[in-house]
C-alpha cells in the first residue's frame, strides 16, 4: 500500500520539525517536504505533489487561505487541511471557501492529527470539534422543538448519523457498530444520498437540528 505523501506548512520550524518527527512514526504516512510560507508551499506542492497539505494560516509573503486557492486551482488531487491556532469564524468559513478539506486546530493530538489525514485522503472532510460545534450552533435553532427525523432512513442508518454527529470517521463508526469499514461507507453515502446532503458537516448539522445529539 503507498504511504500519503504529505507537506508540513508552518512559518517556525519547530512547530513543523515537531510535526514531521511524529508523523515520521506513522508506516502508512511519509512527509515529503516542509515550507515556511504560502509561497513555498505553492512551489512545493507543484514540484512534490503531495497527497495531503498540512496549512498554517498566519504567515509571512502569503497567507494559508490564499495558498490554498492557488493550490487547488494548480493541482486539485492535492487536499489542504488547514492546522492552525485560530477558530475565528471568519477564517474557517474562508479556508473552506478556498477549498480546504479539513479545518483542525493545534491542539489536537498526535493521533486525531493522524487520524484525520488518512480521513481526508479517503475523501472524508474533517473539522476540529470545537469548529463543529460552533458551526452546528450557527445553523441550528436548539429553542424549538426537533424536527422529525427522515422516515426513508433505517433505524441503523440513524444510528450512524448520530455518530456522524459526535465526530466518527468511517473507521470509528466501523469499529464502534462491529460492522466492515465498507459497510459504514455504504452507510454514510445512504444518508447523504436520502436527505440530499452534500458532506458529513451537513449530516451532523441535521442530526444536531433533529435531536440525535445534545448541545452539551
Amino acid at each position: 500500500m503507498d504511504s500519503i505523501s504529505v507537506l508540513i506548512v508552518d512559518d517556525h520550524g519547530v512547530v513543523r520539525q515537531g510535526l514531521q518527527t511524529f508523523l515520521d512514526l506513522m508506516d502508512d504516512i511519509e512527509v515529503i517536504g516542509q515550507a515556511n510560507n504560502g509561497v513555498e508551499a505553492i512551489a512545493q506542492t507543484k514540484r512534490l505533489r503531495p497527497n495531503i497539505v498540512l496549512m498554517d494560516l498566519m504567515m509571512p509573503e502569503m497567507d494559508g487561505i490564499e495558498a490554498t486557492r492557488q493550490i487547488g486551482s494548480m493541482n486539485p488531487s492535492t487536499k489542504v487541511i488547514v492546522l492552525s491556532s485560530f477558530s475565528d469564524d471568519n477564517k474557517v468559513f474562508s479556508a473552506i471557501k478556498a477549498g480546504a478539506s479539513g479545518y483542525l486546530l493545534k491542539d489536537i493530538s498526535s493521533a486525531e492529527l493522524a487520524d484525520a489525514i488518512r480521513a481526508v485522503h479517503k475523501g472524508d472532510p474533517q473539522l476540529h470539534p470545537e469548529i463543529a460545534k460552533k458551526l452546528m450552533n450557527q445553523f441550528v435553532d436548539f429553542e424549538g422543538k426537533p424536527e422529525a427525523i427522515s422516515k426513508d432512513l433505517s433505524p441503523r442508518e440513524t444510528e450512524v448519523l448520530r455518530l456522524i454527529a459526535e465526530g466518527m470517521n468511517n473507521t470509528e463508526l466501523a469499529q464502534t457498530l462491529f460492522i466492515s469499514e465498507k459497510t459504514a461507507k455504504t452507510h454514510v453515502h445512504n444518508i447523504l444520498s436520502k436527505l440530499n446532503l452534500a458532506d458529513r458537516t451537513q449530516a451532523a448539522i441535521y442530526a444536531y437540528k433533529h435531536g440525535l445529539v445534545s448541545e452539551e
